[in-house]
């Protein structure tokens, strides 16, 4: 596919780049030495940069998002089509793929009843923190409006969401942050923080410490990730979410499941949740809603939840009094109506899992054969390698070491995640979260860079 850019168009680009964008996630010093990437197309797997190398992208889109991959055209046909009929109301008002979409959605997540739209994984997070706040208002005095977190776990980037988010260098130069949001221990058995047998069991037993320490009756919501992505790809330990909710229940707690990352698809099911037995009474979603194609997050609650907001109807005070701009825009549910079909018609939570077995097989493999690979883990297509300079100590690799590996597998075409600026100390993590539509040489490829990378940098 030949889609370089001509030399005056491209450094007429890059220009216009480093005089006026400011991007995510960028120190722009280097940038007045280095230029900066400019992506021009993507198809399937595959992604071509404005000098027109092509690479294989292992973290569909950057920050796990584009599930079913590049260019699907029926996807901007259902996006074109339906902004021509009406691209916006106020979502005050239904609309036929909002009422649709989320009529679908539903039929996928038994035991929940309710889809709110909004526009980001950030939002949808906030959404909840107020429905908790509200309830506790109407309920409880005020007084059960708390909020737990776990520790290197992320909800998003607002000063609420950081405030709710236990990465230390996200949340960094920030503060003050919201009152009222308390964290709890991780669970990375790894990096276990008790020598124990069952230490799933004791790591949400560490949850009822803090619960007993704040005061139940100050305790509104438990909000986690049913795999902590950014904060090093945890996968969570036998035992753990069954007490867990054990707990939610004996302290009339709500539970919150962020699936920002893990919903859609990416670990085999079609929430992560569902792969531990959850039953939330909140759940989170953006990213792999509408696999990028259009911008759409979800926050969906049990019929229990809404029926707090329509109890007492003379009460001008008692409903949801909150709005979402871009909740009203149509781009997002036609998208992911269409997105939703993919993932059907094409089989692709089976060919998650499938791959995802390869994934997981292959990095064990490089864990045999380097050394510098302490451990593997993940669920379907969302998997990571944490690397560390001594086994027996687990003495995590340099973060300049990690983005070493990343620059080494892009000079070969692989784009690949490593964690970086999140847990201080510990962004030792490579995060892999290839599309759904992954073939066994795509994965057989991006391991083979990981393995040249390793075996240069650490050489």
């Amino acid at each position: 596919m030949n889609v370089a850019a001509s030399p005056n168009d491209l450094c007429e680009i890059i220009e216009a780049d480093r005089n006026h964008v400011w991007h995510h996630l960028l120190q722009h010093k280097g940038l007045e030495i280095n230029d900066p990437k400019i992506m021009v197309e993507g198809n399937g797997m595959r992604l071509w940069d404005a000098t027109g190398k092509e690479h294989l992208d292992a973290v569909s889109g950057g920050v796990w998002t584009v599930n079913v991959g590049y260019g699907r055209e029926s996807i901007a046909n259902a996006v074109r089509d339906q902004l021509i009929k009406l691209n916006y109301f106020a979502h005050s008002a239904g609309s036929i793929p909002g009422s649709l979409f989320s009529e679908r959605l539903i039929s996928k997540m038994p035991g929940m009843s309710r889809v709110y739209f909004t526009n980001s994984g950030t939002e949808a997070n906030e959404k909840a923190f107020k429905m908790v706040r509200q309830i506790a208002h109407k309920r409880f005095g005020g007084k059960k409006h708390k909020i737990l977190y776990r520790e290197r776990d992320y909800h998003g980037s607002s000063i609420t969401a950081i405030s709710a988010g236990g990465q230390q260098e996200r949340n960094a130069q920030y503060g003050p942050y919201t009152p009222g949001f308390v964290e709890v221990p991780h669970c990375c058995e790894y990096r276990a923080q008790w020598d124990v047998d069952h230490y799933g069991e004791r790591a949400a037993d560490a949850i009822e410490e803090v619960i007993l320490r704040e005061g139940p009756d100050t305790i509104g919501a438990l909000c986690l990730e049913p795999v902590t992505a950014g904060g090093g790809v945890i996968t969570p330990p036998e035992g753990y979410w069954a007490r867990v909710q054990e707990i939610c229940k004996k302290y009339d707690i709500l539970l919150h499941i962020d699936e920002v990352v893990c919903g859609v698809g990416r670990t085999g099911t079609w929430f992560g949740y569902q792969q531990y037995g959850i039953k939330p009474d909140f759940v989170t979603m953006a990213k792999g809603v509408a696999s990028g194609y259009a911008a759409i997050a979800c926050l969906v609650t049990t019929e229990d939840v809404f029926e707090m907001f329509k109890d007492d109807a003379s009460d001008p005070m008692n409903f949801f009094r909150d709005i979402s701009t871009f909740g009203g825009c149509t781009a997002g549910p036609a998208a992911a109506l269409e997105n939703m079909r993919i993932i059907e018609d094409e089989g692709l939570l089976d060919n998650t899992t499938l791959m995802g077995e390869r994934l997981m097989a292959n990095l064990h493999g490089l864990m045999e054969k380097h050394r510098v690979v302490g451990d593997v883990r993940g669920k379907g297509l969302f998997c990571g390698a944490e690397l560390v300079a001594d086994r027996a100590t687990k003495e995590p690799v340099a973060e300049k070491l990690m983005q070493a590996v990343a620059a080494d597998c892009m000079a070969q075409g692989v784009i690949i995640g490593v964690s970086n600026r999140a847990v201080p100390g510990l962004n030792n993590v490579i995060c892999l979260s290839p599309a759904l539509i992954s073939t066994s040489d795509d994965i057989d490829n991006i391991t083979d860079a990981i393995d040249g990378a390793l075996t240069r940098v650490f050489s």
